[in-house]
């Protein structure tokens, strides 16, 4: 794994192909009022891309223009939330997406553990450590620690899809998931205008 940092945005001329992994840390969970702290970024390819950010500039037109890319599909596990705040932060609603915690729910429905770490074990082999999921992303300074967990979550997504994708295919619910994928922006985008505890499709 080679892990690259990056201040404020991701460098000019980068590609990462036409499906990327993406992650975000950010200072707790709360839309609106905690800020977005790093982005993950990986092709698939066993290289990873952080993008820090100090707080106040989040100008960052290389990955506003990745995420805007109708071409490229935006990875994610829990997209939901990722996909909000950075439309908070950068002003950019990621779009095409696929979030692996929307397939696992769909297709593996023997199971009601989705999160990444039960996914990279069950499907995978692979033990995620997520010990410093709940440190201090805001730091001028992340730790090695910090480094490599950020880049874990974005490490093992594409070859999460493939798996998943096999279970979606075979179960006859991959129409399904790629409708669920396709409305996960706007449901984001009502979670970050007010709508996030309400489910607009009750009676």
């Amino acid at each position: 794994m080679n892990v690259t940092l990056h201040h404020g945005d991701l460098p000019d001329g980068l590609s990462l192909g036409d499906t990327v992994a993406i992650d975000t840390e950010t200072l707790g969970l709360k839309l609106g009022r905690d800020r977005l702290c790093l982005v993950q970024l990986s092709a698939g390819d066993g290289d990873v891309h952080l993008v820090k950010f100090d707080g106040k500039d989040y100008s960052a037109p290389n990955l506003k223009k990745l995420l805007a890319d109708p071409k490229v599909t935006k990875m994610f596990h829990y997209g939901r939330f990722d996909i909000a705040v950075m439309w908070g932060h950068l002003g950019v609603l990621a779009a095409p997406v696929y979030c692996t915690k929307i397939a696992s729910k769909i297709a593996r429905t023997f199971t009601s553990y989705h999160g990444l770490k039960n996914l990279c074990r069950d499907l995978l082999s692979v033990d995620l450590d997520k010990q410093q999921q709940t440190t201090d992303w805001g730091t001028d300074t992340l730790t090695q620690q910090q480094i490599d967990y950020a880049a874990s979550d974005v490490l093992y997504l594409h070859r999460l899809r493939e798996v998943l994708d096999e279970a979606l295919v075979r179960e006859g619910r991959d129409g399904l998931a790629k409708a669920c994928f396709e409305f996960l922006p706007a449901r984001a985008l009502l979670d970050a205008r007010g709508w996030g505890d309400e489910d607009i499709f009750a009676h």
